[in-house]
């Protein structure tokens, strides 16, 4: 019987027949020292990915991919992609093994001006939140694109640009009419990272109301609830100079935010502020997570599974196969800093000279 045929007898008996949805593909591009940025795509539109970075099969109650992921460790990604009859494909496989030693940088943006020298920050890398709806914190900030013309934004005075002094210059303008803006940018949906040592080199400004802020969030923030994606404060400081001087480190997951949250002060050792050029980092590694300033031997703070155990129902989502978006921002004002005051300096900025992720 000819398949048309055949098929047209399946539909006058009361039968349906669906083309079986096809493994999705796995390709990959370079990142640095036999390390790869590992992208997935399903071959039917809408199809969903699910997949595991340990050779076993992938499920429905796998990882959901949501954008481009660093590999720089010996495993296997298994993936596939499940239609809107949630008939899983046939599983796609790619084996890694680039043996790359500890302590080997895998992956940088070094904000160094591309091609014709544009200021933009590397559209292949960055995206940017937007707007002014306070961000969870009632901050006052309007968070401008790059490039953006909705009033307020300004691209002759930009908010989000690469120097020529080779940084990302993050700045914080309060405008003639009073409306502060800033820039957030994101690696959401172009590039994420699980484990390994991660760190920004950064120099923020210091003044009443002012919030710099260097951190990651899981890749799964758009689908479910904050904080169950988790969230891993690096760089992060508010206000005016203190004698110390300090930054904080801290976790947050469900069960533990805000005021019972996980976090820890570092204090810059006598004549240090913030104000000055430092390295920040986390040493990120399964079940536990450490932040350190200037010196990755010593850490100053490390939390761990153990830790969240205090807490009703907490739970620790930094090791569910997710990986992480890497975010930058300035912002201004809102529940933790209060408001600028008359003293507060603008325009601000953080300078930033490379965001890098080692693998540990």
């Amino acid at each position: 019987m000819r398949a048309a045929t055949f098929t047209s007898a399946l539909l006058i008996f009361g039968l349906s027949i669906h083309a079986a949805t096809p493994a999705p593909t796995i390709s990959t591009a370079p990142a640095q020292h036999h390390a790869v940025i590992v992208t997935l795509a399903a071959r039917t539109p809408g199809a969903k990915i699910h997949y595991t970075v340990d050779g076993t099969a992938p499920s429905a109650a796998s990882q959901v991919y949501e954008a481009p992921f660093l590999v720089a460790a010996n495993l296997t990604v298994e993936a596939a992609a499940f239609g809107a009859d949630g008939v899983a494909s046939p599983a796609a496989s790619k084996t890694f093994a680039p043996n790359i030693p500890s302590g080997t940088l895998v992956w940088s943006d070094e904000f160094t001006r591309r091609g014709n020298g544009t200021p933009q920050p590397d559209p292949k890398v960055w995206t940017y939140d937007t707007g002014n709806d306070g961000f969870g914190n009632k901050e006052l900030e309007t968070y401008c694109a790059w490039g953006s013309t909705a009033a307020p934004c300004n691209p002759e005075a930009p908010n989000v640009f690469v120097g020529q002094d080779g940084y990302l210059h993050v700045v914080a303008r309060q405008q003639a009419s009073g409306a502060i803006t800033s820039g957030r940018l994101k690696t959401e949906g172009l590039f994420s990272f699980q484990y390994g040592r991660f760190e920004i080199r950064a120099r923020v400004p210091e003044g009443q109301g002012l919030w710099p802020a260097g951190w990651l969030l899981g890749n799964n923030a758009g689908t479910v609830d904050w904080p169950a994606c988790g969230e891993m404060d690096v760089l992060e400081r508010i206000n005016a100079a203190k004698t110390p001087d300090w930054n904080e480190g801290s976790i947050h997951g469900p069960g533990y935010v805000g005021a019972v949250g996980l976090g820890t002060n570092y204090n810059f050792p006598a004549g240090q502020t913030a104000s000055e050029w430092h390295t920040y980092g986390m040493i990120w590694s399964k079940g536990s997570v450490a932040y350190y300033v200037d010196d990755p031997a010593h850490p100053y703070a490390t939390f761990t599974t153990e830790s969240i155990k205090q807490f009703p129902k907490a739970a620790w989502p930094f090791d569910d196969g997710q990986s992480s978006f890497i975010l930058l921002n300035l912002a201004v004002g809102g529940v933790w800093p209060g408001p600028p005051d008359s003293a507060t300096p603008f325009p601000a900025e953080m300078l930033v000279d490379y965001v890098r992720v080692y693998t540990n």
